[in-house]
């Protein structure tokens, strides 16, 4: 009897099943959606696929539907600022340059002319202020004797240098001109890597150039560029010529200065460097208030811990910086620190390498104490050091 009923339900659910399947293939609508296996139709009849699920965006992109096919607008907002800089210096000719022993040279060219030439060298900058402050690299304006600006409107301008700073490779010029298209700074802080970026310049004196990339990594230091290092290297097309110019998000606001390539044939390769707009702020301040950058220093010669080092001298920390020298009668050395000790804090922010070092020490106004932390044989103690003035490069130490 019980065999006879569960094939008679098998048979029964089975011969639905099938009616199911018939009805769901050739007559979907007549099924309620959720067991529909197609979408449903839109008012004309036809089939209606479903919408792509909303892609996030950030920046330029937040609001928009669909892909971003062009940064047009971010590169007419960057491009507006952004200059390219003309330099002129006049350099000497070596005595035994083969020049002076042509007659033909020395008769049309005269003695004086035989002995000095007129070097060129282009760059690019960005328009900060609509009163003329242009911000650029130090080494596109050092030792220049002429400096001409051409905006994009074709104007040109003299310049002149408000102050520079070797160590950050970062200049202010100043242009006697009213009313120009300043950038809009950014945040570079809350940059992240494999964000789109723009770079704006003058590449090998083509004219005005937009690149663009991603941030490939942020916080590059230590590559021995800079003496003050905190790079956002990107892999957006930075080429001679380019130094001085924008790396701009997808606003088109400003995220750094493009000042330096790793190169191998002069070209770019991928890996390009620009100063952070926080640090460029920084340093241009400075330079417009008093003409020059002023940093903390405490006068030592510092090394980075190595994990290979502190097996070799079993040292009981694997980060921060050996005093390997103190300058004598310098800040360091009238407090107390001595060769050897490994500073790991100072005030209370941990120091992991000498380029942090560096720049924590920088940032204290000179003549202000601050808490330094030492570990000396094996011991962490605090030591305060009334921090001193940093000598300007080449400055000779007294």
């Amino acid at each position: 009897m019980l065999r006879n009923l569960w094939l008679t339900f098998a048979q029964a659910i089975t011969v639905m099943l099938a009616a199911l399947f018939i009805v769901a293939t050739f007559q979907p609508q007549w099924l309620p959606a959720r067991l529909s296996s197609r979408p449903p139709a839109d008012a004309a009849g036809g089939d209606k696929l479903p919408p792509p699920a909303p892609a996030q965006a950030t920046g330029a992109a937040a609001g928009r539907e669909g892909p971003i096919l062009s940064y047009s607008e971010a590169a007419r907002r960057a491009t507006a600022s952004v200059v390219n800089i003309f330099t002129t210096k006049e350099v000497r000719v070596p005595r035994d340059h083969p020049l002076l022993n042509d007659p033909l040279f020395r008769r049309f060219f005269g003695e004086q002319f035989s002995q000095r030439q007129q070097a060129s060298s282009l760059g690019s900058g960005v328009i900060v202020s609509t009163d003329g402050l242009v911000l650029t690299n130090h080494h596109v304006v050092e030792s220049a004797d002429d400096i001409e600006v051409l905006l994009t409107d074709g104007r040109r301008a003299k310049a002149k240098v408000v102050g520079s700073d070797p160590e950050t490779d970062l200049a202010v010029l100043r242009l006697e001109l009213q009313g120009l298209p300043a950038i809009v700074f950014g945040n570079a802080e809350t940059a992240r890597v494999g964000d789109i970026v723009l770079a704006v310049g003058n590449p090998f004196g083509v004219g005005q150039t937009v690149t663009m990339g991603i941030v490939s990594a942020l916080g590059r230091n230590q590559l021995g560029i800079n003496t003050f290092e905190n790079f956002i290297q990107t892999d957006a097309a930075i080429n001679p010529g380019n130094s001085g110019g924008a790396l701009v998000d997808t606003e088109g606001r400003l995220l750094g200065i493009n000042t330096a390539i790793y190169s191998r044939s002069g070209g770019s390769l991928g890996i390009g460097f620009a100063i952070p707009a926080s640090t460029v702020r920084q340093v241009m301040d400075q330079i417009v208030a008093s003409g020059s950058v002023t940093r903390g220093y405490i006068g030592v010669e510092p090394q980075d811990v190595t994990p290979e080092l502190a097996e070799a001298f079993k040292l009981p920390r694997k980060e921060g910086t050996i005093i390997a020298g103190v300058m004598r009668g310098g800040p360091a050395d009238k407090a107390g620190v001595k060769v050897g000790d490994i500073l790991v804090a100072v005030e209370g922010k941990p120091v992991t390498n000498t380029a942090n070092m560096l720049s924590t020490i920088a940032q204290i106004r000179p003549g202000d104490v601050a808490t330094f932390r030492f570990v000396r044989e094996g011991k962490e103690f605090d030591l305060p050091v009334t921090v001193g003035k940093r000598p300007k490069p080449g400055q000779r130490l007294e």
